[in-house]
């Protein structure tokens, strides 16, 4: 029987019976544990309650009706349960079943930050990895393509590997990812999970994850082909300022407001408004000494009403503990730390809808203190604690699941339809059985190229060859015939097992059998060229340890017309919860790079390293350097790509590649801008030497630029510039090159800090040789302003501003300038309408919103309105409200209006029992901007 036949039986008064909470009295199964195979005739339905109800009948509830919307389904399946219920929902590993209500598990803790690598079918504890899943390059691979059309289609293959093999296709697909910190220091253990260091090159590629995961085009709208329906929901991880591992859990992120927005928060706020994705997870930290779970201004005034974020909000495992293990915190005016209960009240109130409480965890969650905290009438900063608190969060979560299609026909969900075409429903399994056979060739090619894309060639200098020639070692030149010889030397080259970065999936033999590491793919490469040629491989170092040198794969190198030093790093170095604390090379591993460059100047070197290295020793001494993070399943083939020609590198660093790690402030010092005992962070601010500039990367082939061209030398604050310039290919090989655009303010006072420039554009052109191409931008001038702390909004400065084209952001690599004078001020206009709904009088209750309202309330909507300055107005917070701005008209509608009505004086009444949705507008300047919110209304 299909679940929702099934779940079509259940009438609108369906009669609740209270669930008990995840509590310790039920034995976790074993991590391990996979889920329970599904009988493809529906049999085996150990995990799935709702399969087993009865036959279905004409009366169909509102929540599995496509007629209502994914709110108001989500509010009649909420109105149908009873607190205790609510509060069960609202934890991650995992949801309890529902039986009355036809609701199976639900795990909300997945992971597939570069594919699938994480399915929560545990009843408790921590999701067990997906076996034979395809494992990509890592974000920080990604960041350096430059290339969101080429994240969008990984993103794309994805989310298509979930949908068949988790479980019955349509369940469990919250994933945890991307991570979009930004990679503001080289040590941060988690540097491979980040994007870049640059707010907008990160909120470009991160946007198209999105995209491609939850099944959207480019622009951030639903595909067709989904039927309306998401593919799966996505994370952005870790809201905010979260990336010092050594105290990420109980430390303190300080900084200005300015920094908060220009810098930690402004690819969320970009992303959000790309991409709208279905969830954020908030982190550990507290920023300015208050903890993000519990932080009202971070996750309600920030994300949602400024950066108008839809979504739900999910704390990281277990954010909420620590706001009492970790931070001890004593909010002001409280009279005591907080205990179990009152954390768990505090968070609710801050938005904190899902509570992922499994990791660092307790005995409590939401499961079993959030009941109790309503008994207790807990005194919050929105008011007393009381069930209305709780409804809007559990009914976010649940339009979250309709957008999915969990509650509707299988046939009707497209996804779920195409899943079961690919993959036969119930025959995939979570172990080496599953003969990879997800890893298609489709996917491990889309590796492959990903891989390729990624790797950055840093030098590529002029050298005098083995056999006296002079010229450029790469792209290697391989006879087709006769003697030719190759050295893979470094035992990351062929490692006993890959290291394929943070959350990955597991290979067992049959995924390992489908991987391709540095020394196989560069021998099946050469030798498919030359089948004569000799590819041996050397150690280097001693294995595991690292420590030595392996004198005899030195005193090899020497009989080799070329030698490829392959190095690099793995969890041991840098990891979650582990910053670096050099940037040395592990072990012995840059000793065995100048020894091996001393014994054979066809020496070329490759680096997978979690970010930045010290070169310094080595560096001079060698030709031909490419770098990359860990770099996928086909790793060995996209070396190979980029070494032989076949794909020409076109990689860019998404970093400043530093030159001292002392020049940089401690890690737990989360300012950017320098101060006078530090030099700054990022290409933007840093005022020390560096190795190689954010952007750098080198090609096989040579561009030129001309003609740049600003269509107006004087604009206004509101205006658009119109930048374009040529691009030309004028060396002999096809390539493909990021032209940058950076924008500086040269005539800035000094005391206004600002940056040396910024990447405000990219785009990424492939070009034949001889091939030209005019490449445009518009770039409007309200994304060049800067926040003011003391107004609270952004501005733009009046003046000069430089206009660079650019290979990368050093100043020597500028290709083109042109200056404009930038006059008047921003006109802001509306950007985001929220609304918090309560009854009037409900303030004086103790009520700051509801979901479910009696006939004949008066609605007062609480909107708060957000202007495109950051600006707000309206109802902000309890006790913070700020009056609209003159000339500023707000109107409503209702899509019921005989559940709820709205009268010429725009007053809003419930009317009778259901659901509606009431549309509020908001215009002002001729710019209107609206927000839906959802008013359910009980009979009684």
């Amino acid at each position: 029987m299909a679940f929702t036949r099934a779940l079509s039986a259940l009438r609108g008064a369906v009669a609740l019976t209270a669930v008990a909470a995840c509590s310790s009295d039920h034995a976790p199964p074993d991590v391990g544990e996979p889920a329970a195979p599904l009988d493809p005739a529906g049999a085996d339905l150990a995990r799935d309650p709702a399969e087993r109800l009865p036959e279905p009948t004409d009366d169909l509830p509102i929540y599995l009706d496509r007629s209502y919307s994914p709110e108001e389904r989500a509010a009649d399946l909420v109105s149908r349960m009873t607190l205790a219920e609510k509060a069960s929902q609202m934890i991650s590993s995992q949801a309890p079943a529902i039986p009355s209500l036809g609701l199976p598990a639900y795990g909300w803790w997945n992971e597939a930050a570069h594919g699938v690598a994480r399915e929560q079918v545990n009843d408790r504890g921590n999701p067990p990895n997906t076996i034979n899943t395809t494992s990509y390059p890592v974000d920080l691979s990604l960041g350096s393509t430059w290339n969101p059309e080429l994240m969008y289609r990984e993103a794309s293959m994805i989310s298509d590997e979930a949908r068949e093999v988790f479980r019955n296709n349509k369940l469990n697909l919250n994933f945890y990812a991307p991570t979009i910190n930004l990679a503001r220091d080289p040590r941060w253990g988690r540097n491979d999970e980040a994007f870049s260091e640059d707010p907008v090159l990160t909120a470009a590629i991160a946007a198209q994850f999105v995209n491609g995961m939850e099944g959207k085009d480019q622009r951030g709208r639903l595909l067709p082909e989904g039927g309306g329906y998401l593919k799966v929901n996505t994370t952005l991880k870790h809201f905010a300022a979260n990336n010092s591992e050594y105290n990420r859990r109980n430390g303190s992120s300080d900084m200005d407001e300015r920094t908060l927005r220009e810098y930690y928060t402004a690819q969320f706020r970009d992303v959000i408004r790309a991409s709208h994705p279905a969830s954020i997870m908030s982190a550990y930290n507290r920023v300015n000494g208050v903890p993000v779970a519990a932080s009202i201004q971070l996750k309600e005034v920030l994300a949602r009403a400024t950066f108008g974020f839809r979504g739900f909000f999910t704390s990281d495992c277990d954010a909420i503990r620590e706001i009492q293990s970790g931070h001890r915190w004593q909010p002001p005016g409280y009279p005591h730390p907080l205990d179990a209960v009152e954390r768990h009240a505090f968070a609710a109130v801050a938005g904190e809808d899902l509570n992922c409480n499994w990791g660092y965890h307790d005995s409590y969650s939401y499961a079993n203190t959030l009941v109790d905290a309503v008994a207790r009438a807990i005194p919050t900063p929105t008011g007393i604690f009381n069930e209305n608190d709780v409804d809007p969060l559990v009914t976010r979560l649940f339009a979250a699941r309709v957008r999915l299609g969990e509650f509707d026909d299988d046939a009707g969900v497209p996804w779920v339809v195409q899943a079961r075409a690919r993959v036969a429903q119930g025959t995939w399994t979570n172990s080496d059985d599953n003969g990879a056979i997800t890893e298609t060739p489709e996917r491990l090619a889309m590796a492959r190229e990903v891989g390729a894309e990624a790797i950055v060639l840093l030098k590529n200098a002029e050298t005098r060859r083995k056999d006296g020639s002079t010229g450029k070692l790469l792209p290697l030149q391989v006879p087709r015939r006769g003697g030719f010889r190759v050295a893979v030397i470094g035992t990351y080259a062929n490692p006993a097992e890959v290291f394929l970065g943070g959350y990955s999936s597991d290979q067992a033999a049959a995924g390992n059998a489908k991987t391709v590491n540095g020394y196989s793919g560069v021998k099946a490469a050469v030798q498919a060229i030359n089948p004569a040629a000799v590819v041996d491989f050397y150690p280097g170092v001693t294995p595991e340890t690292l420590a030595e040198v392996d004198a005899a794969s030195v005193a090899a190198a020497a009989d080799y017309d070329v030698v490829i030093v392959y190095v690099g790093m793995d969890g041991r170095h840098s990891r979650e919860d582990v910053d670096r604390r050099t940037l040395a090379l592990p072990g012995a591993q840059a000793q065995l790079i100048s020894q091996v460059a001393a014994q054979n100047p066809n020496t070329i070197v490759y680096m997978e390293t979690a970010g930045q290295v010290d070169v310094e020793g080595f560096a001079p001494g060698v030709a031909a350097l490419l770098w990359s993070s860990y770099n996928g399943q086909r790793k060995g083939e996209a070396l190979a790509d980029v070494l032989l020609g076949e794909h020409n590198p076109s990689g860019r660093l998404p970093f400043t590649w530093y030159t001292n790690l002392s020049d940089l402030p401690p890690i737990g010092d989360y300012t950017v801008r320098p101060t006078a005992s530090t030099l700054g962070r990022t290409y933007m601010y840093f005022q020390g030497p560096v190795t190689y500039p954010f952007g750098h990367g080198v090609s096989y082939t040579s561009f030129r630029y001309a003609r740049l061209r600003v269509d107006r030398q004087r604009v206004s604050a509101n205006g658009t510039l119109g930048v374009s310039v040529s691009v030309s290919n004028v060396g002999r090989f096809t390539g493909d090159e990021v032209v940058q655009l950076y924008v500086s303010t040269p005539d800035a006072p000094a005391a206004l800090e600002r940056p040396r420039k910024r990447l405000r554009a990219f785009q990424k052109i492939r070009l034949r040789p001889l091939e030209t191409r005019r490449v445009t931008f518009e770039l409007p001038v309200a994304d060049l302003a800067f926040f003011d702390e003391k107004k609270g909004q952004y501005a733009v400065d009046p003046g000069n501003y430089g206009i660079q084209i650019a290979r990368s952001a050093a100043d020597e690599d500028i290709e083109a300038q042109a200056f404009v004078t930038v006059v008047g001020a921003l006109l802001p206009v509306p950007a985001v309408v929220t609304a918090k709904p309560q009854i009037v009088g409900d303030h004086e209750l103790g009520i700051q919103q509801r979901v479910f309202f009696p006939v004949g309330a008066e609605i007062d909507p609480q909107l708060t309105v957000s202007l495109s300055d950051e600006t707000l107005y309206g109802y902000i917070t309890k006790g913070e409200s700020r009056r609209l701005p003159e000339g500023m008209r707000v109107s409503f509608v209702s899509n019921r209006s005989e559940v709820v009505s709205v009268d010429e004086g725009e007053t809003i009444r419930t009317v009778a029992p259901g659901v509606a949705t009431v549309t509020a507008s908001v215009e002002y300047r001729g710019v209107t901007t609206t927000v839906d919110f959802v008013i359910y209304v009980r009979s009684t």
